[in-house]
């Protein structure tokens, strides 16, 4: 069955592997980025792309409420647009914690704000929230990357009992590591303060975060760690769309279950040994 997708974050990564794939199995897509230019070299009848950052909530509704009037139905929407930030909670600025939130958090959020109401009124629809394992724990220097992810489905979980009733999914897609420009030239970093030396070392390997203007450090790909291509992803986003009734999260990647298993471990792991409250006598 031919579907129509919204994406954002389209032009890079996992939103243009979502791209081609809808594309090259017949759908229609309404790409986003903010740059259309960087989309230019992807032509197809069956493509519109149009400019938008998702940190601004007026824009995205005009943008939203343009793509419903140009194509009609929207089947899809997929809310990918985001990015990695990587430093202690001391040594992120305000613009740097307050970016992070508008693009991973408010960015879906207003989308999924401008959709629903188009979404409502064709009593059908599939919000996909591009999420991570790293919303179902936490890793030291990406503190403000998964508050931004945990707040994602925060919303988004009760987002899905609301439009239940209404014939509307709403899927968490909580991704592992895959190949993408994420962890590369789309990630952005604090400023190194030398109290986390050691622990840059044991997270990142190196005691200083990477010169983002440097070129990529070239990597084993016969290595047994090489992450896989965004295609797997795409390819698990067309079964997950495909499904008669979506679940409210999926885990996608390799090694993805074993990291939520850990997350969820350690956290009940501390409910277990934290004494059950009592009023003091």
């Amino acid at each position: 069955m031919s579907r129509t997708w919204f994406i954002t974050g389209a032009n890079r990564g996992l939103g243009r592997a979502f791209t081609i794939a809808a594309l090259d199995r017949g759908d229609r897509v309404v790409a986003t980025a903010r740059d259309p230019r960087s989309m230019a070299d992807l032509t197809d009848d069956r493509l519109t792309v149009l400019p938008l950052d998702v940190r601004n909530r007026d824009r995205v509704i005009t943008t939203v409420d343009r793509a419903f009037e140009v194509v009609g139905t929207i089947d899809v929407i997929v809310n990918n647009a985001g990015y990695g930030l990587v430093g202690a909670i001391e040594e992120l600025t305000e613009a740097e914690i307050r970016d992070q939130m508008d693009t991973n958090f408010f960015g879906a959020l207003w989308v999924s704000q401008a959709a629903v109401p188009h979404l409502r009124q064709q009593k059908s629809g599939h919000i996909v929230q591009i999420s991570t394992v790293g919303a179902v724990g936490s890793l030291p220097l990406f503190g403000m990357y998964n508050a931004s992810k945990w707040a994602l489905e925060g919303f988004s979980a009760a987002l899905a009992d609301e439009l239940r009733p209404l014939g509307i999914s709403v899927t968490l897609a909580q991704m592992g590591g895959f190949d993408t420009d994420w962890a590369k030239s789309s990630m952005k970093f604090g400023t190194a303060l030398p109290a986390y030396e050691d622990l840059r070392t044991a997270i990142l390997g190196m005691p200083n975060y990477p010169d983002p203007s440097a070129p990529p450090a070239a990597t084993d790909v016969d290595s047994e760690w090489a992450e896989p291509g965004p295609e797997v992803a795409a390819a698990e986003l067309l079964l997950l769309v495909d499904m008669p009734n979506p679940p409210v999260r999926r885990i996608v990647g390799p090694g993805a279950h074993h990291m939520v298993t850990m997350a969820l471990d350690q956290r009940r792991q501390d409910y277990l040994t934290d004494p059950e409250f009592t009023w003091p006598t």
